[in-house]
Formats: structure tokens, sequence, C-alpha cells
């Protein structure tokens, strides 16, 4: 393991700590590194944005609007090479929780994402995408 120093202007300090202190990590060199690696990851995708990746896609939306749910449904069959899995959570007696397990090209898996989070019924919905 090698050791790096660095010098930072006391406002980054002070805002860094308040980020160790809020993500709860056991010392600086955890948070560092955690920041170079997704630094380094977006990096990669960048410059190969066809990459492997592994994904999770969570969404919520109304699944009382039958098209919305027949849309949702035809797109992970349409992209069923990408999907490994999904779980689907009642919230409420109209809104649902999905999350599906993705895995494929960075940039089809962030496509189908895309594609899924516009479309009309999807009120929210995040990617976490790892290269």
């Amino acid at each position: 393991m090698q050791r790096l120093s660095i010098s930072i202007d006391d406002d980054l300090a002070a805002d860094f700590e308040a980020l160790i202190a809020s993500r709860r990590y056991g010392n600086r060199s955890e948070a560092f590194r955690d920041l170079v690696r997704r630094e380094l990851r977006q990096e990669r995708l960048a410059v190969r944005p066809d990459a492997p990746c592994v994904a999770s896609l969570s969404y919520l939306y109304d699944h009382h609007d039958r098209t919305t749910t027949l849309r949702l449904l035809d797109l992970q069959h349409d992209h069923h090479v990408l999907t490994l899995a999904s779980t689907h959570v009642h919230l409420e007696h109209d809104l649902c929780l999905e999350t599906l397990i993705l895995r494929g090209p960075a940039n089809a898996v962030s496509d189908l994402a895309n594609a899924i989070l516009a479309e009309r019924g999807v009120k929210d919905g995040q990617l976490h995408l790892m290269a």
C-alpha cells in the first residue's frame, strides 16, 4: 500500500470532514479511496461506454395505470438479455417500487434505465451502475 500526502484549503478540508462524518467512514483514507474509485469508474465509462457492468435500477410508479405497467413490462421483455431479476413491492394502494438487477454493456444498461425512467407514470427512480 502506498501512502499519499495531500494539501487542501481549510474550507475544502472542513467539507471533507463533514462528508466523512455524514457517511460514517472510519477514517479519511477510506473516504478518499471511495472518491478515487468513483472517479476512476466514471473515467473508465467515459473512455469505454460499452464496458461490462452490473446495475440496480429502482423506480416508483402507479401500477393502477395499466398502460404504464404494460409499457414497463414490454421494456423489460424487450431487454430480457440485460435483466437478471426484478423485485416488485406494493408501497401504497397505487404506488409500487420496482428494482431491476441489470447486467450488460454500460451504455445499453443506461439506455434501458433512461427509457424506463422516462415512461409516463414513473414518478421517480435512480440507476446505480458499477463497471
